[in-house]
């Protein structure tokens, strides 16, 4: 049984890796709960195996009395409602976080995995985006504190590996959806969700064209755990479903499966907002032997009933 410490695990993605992890491991979930929500790790509570740290990863983490094995640093506000609220304390969550992670790891000799993100990519001038590709980044644009912050993680991540032989993994996570999205993130899947759910019109930012592929949550947690743990292989990998859709295709859809009778409208499109967006998951095919399986329609039905349960 390995100890291991998730950060933002009571968030979306954060708590259903906990789940997946507590069935082996004793896992220890650290969360400022900025963006987690206690309710998303609550059923946990009562596993001896689980327990959970109230902590900002921007200060030190101190852990001493655990021999930590393995670190998922995942914490960071990871949508544009929430990164842009307090864009230095993202920026802060990125570059200081990722480095106390880094010291927490060289101090255990544990192996860290970083969760970083298409975004690294930009507004990409290739497409698919493979993970040689350096990308098309607005370095002092509304969207840089989580960009540029999560191109400077990895920057880190590589930089203790060379220097301090920290074991390291890297994995850009593309869109992600699914039960325990948070109702008010501003991610496309869950606004259209919840404007679809209440009646309201869905908002299609830009002429509704722009591409995004949508990879469902259990895929990229098995593709997060398969990184850590079956590989020598440090990264960077895509993580994401390559079928892409248009936004408004996904509007479309979401209409309906929620039988709703909201009209579409459109609003101007945000800064620096990404035209077309999808990975190409070669790589981790060949190395981690991963790629997604859910359909589009499938993971839609259950994300649908998570929301109706919110209601």
């Amino acid at each position: 049984m390995k100890t291991i410490v998730v950060t933002g695990g009571a968030g979306f993605l954060g708590s259903h890796l906990c789940d997946a992890l507590v069935k082996e491991n004793k896992v220890i979930c650290v969360d400022n709960f900025f963006t987690g929500n206690k309710k998303n790790v609550e059923h946990l509570l009562s596993n001896p195996n689980f327990k959970v740290v109230d902590h900002d990863i921007i200060n030190p983490l101190l852990l001493d009395d655990e021999k930590i094995d393995q670190i998922y640093n995942l914490a960071c506000p990871a949508s544009p409602v929430h990164y842009q609220f307090n864009a230095i304390r993202t920026i802060k969550a990125n570059i200081l976080g990722t480095i106390n992670m880094l010291g927490l790891a060289k101090k255990h000799k544990a192996r860290i995995l970083q969760a970083s993100t298409s975004e690294v990519y930009g507004d990409p001038l290739e497409h698919p985006q493979k993970e040689s590709y350096w990308g098309n980044v607005n370095c002092t644009g509304i969207r840089a504190c989580y960009d540029e912050g999560k191109r400077c993680a990895e920057t880190l991540m590589f930089d203790y590996h060379r220097q301090n032989n920290v074991d390291i993994k890297v994995v850009r996570i593309f869109n992600t959806y699914g039960p325990r999205m948070a109702k008010n993130d501003g991610r496309v899947v869950s606004n259209f969700i919840t404007q679809a759910l209440e009646g309201k019109d869905i908002t299609i930012y830009g002429n509704g064209k722009q591409t995004r592929s949508f990879c469902y949550v259990s895929d990229l947690i098995n593709g997060i755990v398969k990184m850590m743990n079956q590989s020598d292989y440090i990264g960077p990998v895509n993580l994401g479903n390559p079928k892409e859709f248009t936004i408004l295709e996904l509007a479309n859809k979401v209409i309906e499966l929620t039988g709703s009778k909201s009209k579409i409208v459109f609003k101007e499109l945000p800064q620096d907002d990404p035209k077309q967006r999808s990975p190409d998951i070669s790589l981790a095919k060949e190395k981690i032997d991963w790629e997604p399986k859910i359909e589009l329609n499938e993971g839609l039905k259950d994300t649908v009933e998570y929301f109706k349960e919110l209601k």
